[in-house]
């Protein structure tokens, strides 16, 4: 019965040299949508989000990843699988390291269409494919003996602007992360105005908030403010009443000044019991209740162990079936301060054990080190900064929304890759630490007799210099001239598309993320390398509303 539903068709099979040709196609497609972003003299973008919708406006793009991720199909079903794993290559390497979409995109190509033909020509798949990983251990080598790391906001803001070529972002960035760490907590906010601006945050938040306005202490910042209290932790929801009175009684037998209440749920009369004591006078404690940070489940009981290790206490857990009934000093912790707003809570001053907070820290840059998954290293980079304390908030502007959107798109992917940077330190920039890498890869050639592997040596050399003559094509240079003048000036030397020169790059300060580069060239080599040996493709059949070839 299903053979007779209206627009189906038997799967589809592609043979050589179908197959090739159908990937290049598609290949050479989104990479040619990307090629003009690369470089500090980018061309942008156009993305128009609906076909005959009004009251959406057009995108404004220059990041390769993004781009990529917008193309959901192209016309053409063998093109479309080619550009489909340009886009995943791409969109991958965004979620990695933020950054290195278009050199990885023109990498990619390089690679692929010289292997090609070679295999068109009578060479052997397989065997190029294995000798081009191998060239790419070396290119790896050559790139972390290379690596160096940068100190000071002046070097950081260099770093930065070699990112996103965004001079004040740059500087902004250069100073916020000498000041928080590469881990520390960055908020990215629209401005008002099209100026950017910074603004840091003292001590340590988590979001959270009051559970009532009554509690507010300081009306001018509208947040309640704690010198030295005491801090009760749980993702408990606090139904009854009665369970906050061995609370009560420990605000007496402990003497305590303040106590903030951090938990997952207060009841209207829970919440009304503790306001009733703070009016009527009756205990001489300041009592205020705070929502728990995070998510219920992992999350949550994640952040509740952070801040028990900081504030020195012991949270109390409800999957460990524990209650406030049966609560001890030992669940209290302290710190210098608190405030708790509407939307945060903040700790200033936690007074854990330093040492056990610099394992705990340790324990989790560790786990961070081994974690492949992006989203959970967002998680595990986001906990880190707010243990260790640095925290700041970069307001950005833009006259107009898609102005806006675009610079908080740039902010947010050179913070991204700033993050790597600083954790694994940089090479040098412009394309420069990809030609160093050449030398390596020339020896290999020299010394090789097998056929393949010198085909494949001779594929990456012939990459390896794409990028910088992309890069100089975009900003109007000559590649050809230019390529001549930096093989002339000797190793470590590039070409300053800004000033026209030829210059040290690592002593101009250009630079970038070692992880960016690595990344880059990893993803652009292991998936060329694996689509050279792609001989055939299935298409499944078609769905009735599905676009045929």
């Amino acid at each position: 019965m299903a053979k007779k539903k209206q627009g189906w068709q038997k799967p589809k099979v592609v043979f050589q040299p179908q197959t090739h040709k159908g990937l290049q196609q598609g290949i050479d497609l989104i990479v040619n949508a990307i090629v003009p972003t690369l470089g500090p003299f980018p061309r942008v973008v156009m993305y128009d989000p609906t076909v005959g919708a009004t009251g959406r406006l057009p995108e404004i793009l220059d990041d390769g990843g993004a781009i990529a991720r917008r193309i959901i199909q192209i016309a053409g079903r063998d093109a479309d699988v080619g550009a489909m794993i340009v886009r995943h290559l791409l969109w991958h390497l965004r979620e990695e390291v933020g950054d290195g979409t278009a050199t990885a995109a023109v990498l990619f190509r390089a690679i692929y269409h010289a292997g090609m033909r070679y295999v068109t020509a009578g060479g052997n798949a397989m065997r190029l494919r294995s000798y081009l990983e191998a060239g790419l251990r070396v290119i790896l080598d050559e790139l972390s003996g290379m690596t160096q790391h940068l100190e000071g906001k002046e070097a950081l803001g260099q770093l930065a602007y070699s990112i996103c070529y965004n001079a004040e972002l740059g500087r902004l960035l250069g100073e916020i992360f000498d000041i928080i760490g590469e881990y520390g907590r960055l908020e990215l906010r629209s401005s008002n105005s099209r100026e950017m601006e910074r603004e840091y945050v003292e001590g340590m938040y988590w979001e959270g908030g009051l559970l009532s306005r009554s509690m507010i202490n300081n009306q001018e910042r509208q947040r309640a403010e704690l010198e030295n209290p005491a801090i009760l932790m749980t993702d408990l929801n606090i139904e009854d009443p009665r369970d906050l009175i061995p609370v009560l009684s420990f605000c007496i037998k402990l003497n305590l000044e303040g106590l903030v209440i951090i938990a997952r749920k207060f009841s209207e009369s829970a919440m009304a019991l503790l306001l009733a004591n703070k009016k009527q006078g009756r205990i001489k404690v300041d009592i205020v209740g705070a929502k728990t940070p995070g998510f219920a489940g992992d999350i949550q009981r994640a952040v509740l162990a952070d801040l028990a290790v900081l504030t020195g206490g012991r949270f109390i857990s409800q999957s460990a079936g524990e209650s406030l009934r049966n609560i001890t000093s030992e669940n209290f912790g302290y710190a210098r301060r608190v405030w708790v707003d509407m939307n945060n809570v903040g700790i200033i001053g936690g007074k854990g054990d330093p040492r056990a907070l610099r394992k705990h820290i340790a324990d989790m840059r560790e786990l961070f080190k081994n974690t492949v998954d992006p989203a959970e290293r967002d998680k595990l980079q986001k906990r880190i900064g707010q243990l260790m304390g640095g925290s700041a908030t970069l307001w950005v502007g833009g006259v107009t929304k898609p102005e806006l959107e675009f610079q908080k798109e740039l902010a947010a992917r050179t913070v991204s890759a700033m993050r790597g940077a600083m954790r694994e330190g940089v090479v040098p920039g412009g394309g420069v630490a990809l030609l160093a890498c050449r030398p390596a890869l020339r020896q290999r050639l020299t010394q090789s007799t097998d056929v393949d592997e010198r085909a494949a040596y001779q594929i990456l050399l012939d990459a390896l210099d794409v990028p910088i003559r992309t890069l100089l094509h975009n900003a109007g240079r000559e590649p050809g001239e230019v390529m001549a003048d930096i093989e002339t000036a000797g190793a470590g030397y590039g070409f300053d598309v800004k000033t026209g020169k030829i210059i040290k790059v690592s002593e101009a300060g250009i630079f970038d993320a070692a992880a960016v580069i690595s990344a880059a060239i990893r993803g652009a080599v292991s998936t060329a390398a694996l689509t050279l040996t792609t001989d055939v493709m299935v298409h499944r059949s078609n769905a009735p509303d599905a676009v045929n070839p």
